[in-house]
């Protein structure tokens, strides 16, 4: 079940990878465009300047409004075992007659204005079924005469048919489900801040395996996070509906309640885990701080600039894995206090300085009430540096640095790997086992997701030996964290197995 789950995260990875430098184009170009932006900075109102900028907004909102057709090539490459690129251009095609099929049917036998939205859902059932045909049917053999449309050739024409069933099947039963999820998202709505709390709490707790990506799209992109008539469409999911808002250059007042699903981030990953970096910094030895220093200040930095937190968050999720539920509280109770205060602040993939700045500070504090975020995050660090301080010296939980014989940490010694990447990879793969023992291997923002056919041989001193800060095990599956390093060695390693 952890491998499943964990590859169906990986490859919504790779969507949602899309998504910053979308909201970058999005969010400058909404805000220094709009109405209440040129009035204010007066400076901004040039011809050649806002054409750019407008042209940066319509090239953003390009990204979003096709999320769906995104995610489904996404899913289909993600879970892909090798072929990638035919499976993504199958996974295109049957979107494309998935959702022609849907309105076909619509538009024969459905009131006028009937509308069915799958959303991310159906890009998820798509791409998954794309994914399983292509895996089973990428090497078929059909007779002499359809010689030519064998192999890979195969592939798209028999997505396209199922992508007909799949659009007949969901046209019959979408509209109850979608009322179902309408239900839902109002009964979420009708538990309120607790509500909230609990989205909060449930998402870091499961961020500690990886899973947490399984979770939040069904907020974010389906109506479990709203349904809102922006411009005179109705748009569901609370980051689509936030995105729609930013693109409208008529919406006034507060951004839409569905923030509610990305307002608490910043406190946590801007205040409350780099004040908890300097509290695990100075309940090391004063002796062992000049050389673990770096290890808390880059996690710090990371968190707050990007909201990457697993740098950080792995220092002590291991030794302590209580320690990382008491976080994912406070994380939740974060998720609650930008609730009650009304602070709507969206984001386009994490809650760092940078979204803060673009879709907080940028879009005013009559939109968003960002200025709330500083007093309230300062109280956060507060709250982190002293729940973690007494933690970590009440119970001596044995972070990096805390114990005289971690002074001298495993560190990254490739000497016997080579300095280049290809020379590492190989070490990697001889440390996972040999070749004959990796499964699949994959690569998220900064860990290596490898499915092993015998975790029992997988050499995991030797991998935290060639850079990785934490290795994981569960259930099968080997996590090992290289940082910014995840993603190359990914491509190097498959490279070197032939599943490229």
């Amino acid at each position: 079940m952890f491998k499943q789950f964990s590859k169906l995260g990986r490859a919504f990875m790779l969507p949602i990878a899309i998504l910053p430098a979308a909201g970058l184009l999005l969010g400058l170009g909404g805000a220094l465009t709009n109405k209440s932006a040129l009035s204010a900075y007066p400076f901004l109102d040039i011809g050649w300047l806002q054409t750019i900028l407008k042209i940066m907004n319509f090239a953003g909102n390009a990204v979003f409004a096709n999320i769906a057709l995104i995610f489904t090539i996404g899913i289909a490459v993600g879970l892909a075992k090798g072929d990638k690129g035919t499976a993504g251009l199958s996974g295109a095609v049957a979107y494309l007659v998935y959702t022609a099929t849907i309105s076909g049917l619509l538009q024969l036998f459905s009131a006028k204005d009937a509308t069915i939205g799958t959303g991310v859902l159906g890009s998820i059932v798509v791409g998954g079924v794309v994914a399983f045909l292509h895996n089973r049917y990428r090497k078929i053999e059909l007779p002499q005469f359809l010689g030519f449309f064998g192999g890979s050739r195969f592939i798209p024409i028999v997505s396209s048919f199922a992508a007909i069933i799949l659009g007949a099947i969901f046209y019959m039963i979408w509209p109850p489900i979608q009322g179902w999820l309408v239900i839902a998202g109002k009964e979420i709505a009708t538990l309120g801040s607790f509500g909230t709390f609990l989205y909060g709490f449930l998402l870091r707790l499961l961020g500690a395996v990886g899973l947490h990506h399984t979770i939040y799209p069904m907020f974010w992109y389906t109506s479990l996070g709203g349904t809102e008539v922006v411009a005179g469409h109705t748009i569901q999911g609370a980051q689509n509906i936030f995105f729609a808002q930013l693109a409208d250059p008529n919406h006034t007042g507060l951004f839409t309640y569905g923030t509610r699903f990305f307002a608490g981030r910043f406190a946590t990953m801007m205040f409350g885990l780099p004040a908890a970096a300097f509290a695990m910094y100075r309940a090391i030895p004063k002796k062992n701080r000049q050389k673990n220093g770096g290890l808390y200040f880059s996690g710090a930095l990371t968190s707050f600039l990007t909201g990457i937190t697993e740098p950080l968050e792995y220092t002590f999720l291991f030794v302590a894995p209580w320690l990382y539920v008491i976080h994912a509280f406070l994380d939740g109770c974060s998720f609650f206090v930008a609730d009650i205060l009304n602070i709507r602040i969206g984001n386009s993939f994490s809650g760092g300085l940078i979204d803060f700045l673009l879709f907080g500070v940028l879009q005013g504090q009559d939109k968003t009430h960002w200025m709330y975020v500083i007093p309230y995050g300062l109280a956060w660090a507060v709250i982190y540096y002293v729940v973690f301080t007494f933690c970590l010296k009440k119970f001596k939980v044995a972070i990096p640095g805390m114990l005289d014989d971690d002074v001298d940490l495993p560190v990254a010694d490739n000497s016997d790997a080579g300095s280049d990447l290809n020379s590492q990879s190989h070490a990697i793969i001889d440390a996972l086992g040999g070749a004959t023992n990796i499964e699949s291997i994959e690569a998220c923002a900064t860990r290596l997701r490898i499915s092993v056919k015998d975790s029992q041989i997988v050499d995991k001193d030797r991998i935290k030996g060639l850079g990785a800060t934490a290795v994981l095990e569960m259930s099968g599956g080997i996590q090992a964290v290289f940082g910014g390093k995840a993603d190359l060695y990914s491509q190097e390693i498959n490279q070197i197995l032939g599943t490229d």
